[in-house]
């Protein structure tokens, strides 16, 4: 799929006039304005084709505002949980839950106008069409009843949550991530069905705003960590009084008398839940339909996801994508640097591959869970010969000192050359911490090197030395700061 273009090949001039553009992007969000930035900053004329709010899943209806309400949840919870330390008692926080609510919409607006609306007119070059749903045909795209046309598109128009083929699931008014965010008044009880990221991070916030949260998953939860770092987080989510039902198969659900109720089976015996609301977060489905890619031959897997190569072409020469709808990473910080990856290739401007090999991913849950390179399972499917060290936080003076000891550090690196290949953390600071383990697989460190690097006392990433050295030592034998 690699079809870098040269620049200046085949390619209207910045003074083109009209419809007639260098670039198209079709989806203005963080992959979009990603994409339209690097190609302006080139000197190169752009069409920015909106797709939904402008800015895009992130800022409206994902990261900021899942954020910003999961850092509510914590002040409230932070009263609860000071009483872990003697001498000072437990106090409780009044939620409004509506005010958190429109709170959390005045951030996301503010954010949008900063980071997406107000940079518009300093990129001259970029122009922002916003006029309908966009298709592509040979040459460029239509919209708004016109065609618009470029040698070059990206597409980046993201991704939709997946609802499951639940038999009843269409009558009973489920609500997705978004629904929860925006939900008006707070439910007296929630049953949040799957328990990847988004539903793990949910479950929690909403529980610790007050709502009575079941999470239910057909596995486990967060079924790509590592089991030990999954167990973790389920435990404290349990200890928090979230009810986690794992291993059953979803049979169907209904509207009840008290709200929703899911039928399900486990072990062969037929079980039922009841919640006042059902938010489902079982996935997102890539918004590929009706761009007319199949017209153009522009190949998507089962799931409806763009397929791209390491330069993040798709199937069809001039055709580029970057950001959820494709099959690579959804973080959206690798939809910005996939988009930055397929300009870069499609000018001609710096060859560039997509290289996820020390790609940091956060689950901000508390603890957070966190994690980078490969796990035990992926590295032993690579063909290595595995070693693995796990260290529990009650190794780890910060945590003793914090009284928080929940959580979990596991490595993994090759057995024969002693070079890491990855790690999880599970840990109240795990989202802060994970970068320092990143940066040594991203240069080759080995577990050796990490337990003989110097690290600040009474942090959490001093854990990641701990769990270096634990590969040949018992840590806790090793006096404070030794080793």
């Amino acid at each position: 799929m690699d079809q870098t273009v040269r620049a200046g090949d085949c390619c209207p001039s910045k003074e083109a006039s009209g419809d007639q553009y260098d670039l198209i992007v079709v989806g203005a969000g963080s992959a979009g304005f990603s994409a339209s930035i690097t190609a302006a900053e080139a000197g190169k004329r752009v069409a920015l084709v909106g797709h939904g709010t402008i800015g895009g899943t992130c800022v409206n209806v994902g990261c900021v505002p899942s954020k910003a309400m999961i850092r509510a949840a914590e002040a409230v919870h932070g009263g609860a949980s000071a009483a872990r330390f003697p001498g000072i008692a437990a106090s409780a926080h009044a939620v409004d839950w509506g005010a958190v609510v429109k709170g959390t919409g005045d951030l996301v607006a503010e954010m949008r106008r900063k980071k997406y609306v107000d940079l518009l007119p300093a990129y001259e070059n970029v122009t922002y069409i916003d006029e309908g749903a966009a298709r592509l045909v040979e040459g460029g795209v239509t919209v708004g009843g016109r065609v618009i046309s470029a040698p070059r598109v990206l597409i980046a128009t993201g991704s939709r949550p997946h609802m499951p083929a639940i038999d009843g699931i269409e009558d009973v008014a489920a609500l997705d991530s978004w629904g929860l965010l925006t939900l008006p008044d707070r439910p007296d009880s929630l049953m949040v069905l799957g328990g990847g990221y988004i539903g793990c991070e949910l479950a929690q916030m909403a529980s610790r705003l007050g709502v009575k949260v079941t999470l239910v998953t057909r596995s486990r939860l967060l079924p790509g960590a590592e089991p030990e770092v999954a167990e973790a987080l389920a435990q404290a989510l349990i200890a928090e009084g979230i009810a986690v039902e794992t291993g059953l198969a979803y049979t169907s659900v209904a509207q009840a008398a008290g709200g929703v109720t899911l039928t399900l089976d486990r072990d062969g015996k037929t079980e039922a839940l009841t919640a006042e609301r059902l938010v489902v977060t079982t996935g997102r489905v890539a918004n590929s339909g009706n761009l007319g890619l199949e017209d153009l031959g522009i190949e998507t897997d089962a799931r409806g996801r763009v397929k791209v190569g390491p330069d993040m072409a798709t199937s069809r020469p001039g055709v580029w994508a970057a950001g959820d709808v494709t099959d690579r990473d959804q973080f959206v910080y690798m939809a910005a640097y996939g988009a930055k990856v397929a300009i870069n290739n499609a000018l001609g401007l710096e060859p560039m591959r997509y290289d996820n090999a020390a790609m940091p991913w956060v689950v901000f849950t508390d603890p957070q869970v966190a994690g980078v390179g490969l796990s035990e399972a992926e590295a032993s499917a690579a063909g290595h010969e595995v070693k693995t060290s796990v260290l529990t936080l009650d190794n780890v003076a910060r945590a003793a000192a914090a009284r928080d000891t929940r959580g979990v550090i596991k490595l993994v690196a090759d057995a024969r050359t002693d070079r890491l290949l990855g790690g999880q953390i599970a840990a109240p600071e795990g989202s802060d911490t994970i970068q320092t383990l990143a940066m040594a697989l991203k240069f080759g460190m080995t577990a050796r090197a990490l337990g003989e690097t110097i690290f600040p006392y009474l942090t959490t990433v001093e854990g990641l030395k701990l769990a270096a050295q634990t590969f040949d030592k018992d840590v806790a034998k090793l006096s404070c700061c030794a080793g």
